[in-house]
């Protein structure tokens, strides 16, 4: 297995109220001694670089939240070893921060998007931003930030009725659409019947545009499967998490924005690597935990993990 990726989510603090994700309307943590600081997050991008890691996401919370991180994607880019630099926001703030981002070296950009209007838009998020967000993705667009993609978890009786318009964005827009399947992480989030097979949400878009293409992205290197709708500009993708088992091939670890490393979403495991960084461990010392945690991604499937009850935004998404 080979772990070349690492989600670093840098606040756990979020501008919105997503159902799946922060259904208590949690704000997160007040305290930033709670956080890691930026060098801290730079020293272990740089020595999870010595340990194989190429690819950095940084995540939230909202990571746009979190004052400086044109700095902190600045620094990032620039560690030798890193390869990609990417970041998963709700594109809220992302209009007038984007070419900014752009020009410290951010890459590209994940856009958590799960409804296609308004209405639906606030029904999911408990805001009326949904303008903001389109704004910020086609400034995205504008300033290179190659791919788009656009996240959305599909839930029963909740959004399932957007999955067309959505889809039907990549017939005009050069952009990903990922529908994932909802796995709730919290009894507050929604009962596991929520769920939709990927299966049901590409039936619904095939009865629509007609059959999807299978298409192979030259850098698409998580669990994602893509298509793509006749004549479109843009690709549809599937992320199956509940349907099917790709643990095999998960090349990712978590840095949680408290300091723990997991090596697995849904893991009970983690390792406290902010107590060492303060301890004034060692690189060795550092380097060794990181390496053990990529050693542990072997043994975490769907079926042996087991983390209890957590807010996706505790963690990153």
């Amino acid at each position: 297995m080979n772990v070349d990726t690492l989600r670093v989510s840098v606040t756990d603090r979020c501008n919105l109220r997503c159902i799946y994700c922060n259904p208590l309307g949690t704000y997160g943590r007040e305290d930033p001694a709670g956080l890691l600081s930026f060098d801290e997050i730079c020293r272990v991008v740089r020595l999870g670089a010595e340990c194989g890691i190429r690819r950095v996401r940084l995540t939230g919370g909202e990571p746009l939240l979190r004052e400086g991180i044109t700095d902190l994607v600045r620094r990032l880019a620039a560690t030798p070893g890193v390869e990609d630099l990417a970041l998963t926001t709700n594109g809220a703030f992302l209009e007038s921060m984007a070419a900014g981002l752009k020009e410290a070296g951010l890459r590209r950009v994940n856009i958590s998007l799960d409804a296609a209007d308004g209405p639906g838009y606030r029904q999911m998020t408990g805001f009326d931003l949904f303008p903001r967000v389109m704004a910020g993705l086609h400034k995205a667009l504008e300033v290179g930030m190659v791919p788009v993609r656009i996240n959305c978890v599909v839930m029963r009786d909740v959004n399932l009725a957007q999955v067309v318009a959505l889809a039907e964005m990549t017939l005009r827009l050069p952009v990903s659409v990922r529908f994932i399947e909802y796995c709730p992480t919290t009894r507050s989030s929604g009962p596991p019947s929520c769920s939709v097979p990927n299966r049901a949400v590409r039936d619904r878009i095939e009865a629509r545009f007609g059959m999807l293409s299978s298409v192979v992205l030259p850098d698409a290197s998580g669990p994602a499967v893509y298509f793509r709708i006749e004549g479109a500009l843009g690709t549809v993708g599937f992320i199956s998490g509940r349907s099917s088992v790709f643990c095999h091939r998960c090349n990712r670890l978590r840095l949680t924005s408290d300091g723990r490393i997991k090596p697995c979403l849904h893991a009970a495991q983690s390792y406290d690597i902010r107590s060492l960084l303060r301890a004034g461990a060692d690189d060795i010392a550092l380097r060794d935990l990181i390496a053990r945690a990529i050693g542990e991604k072997g043994r975490y499937t769907r079926l042996n993990s087991h983390a209890g009850d957590f807010l996706m935004q505790s963690i990153g998404g």
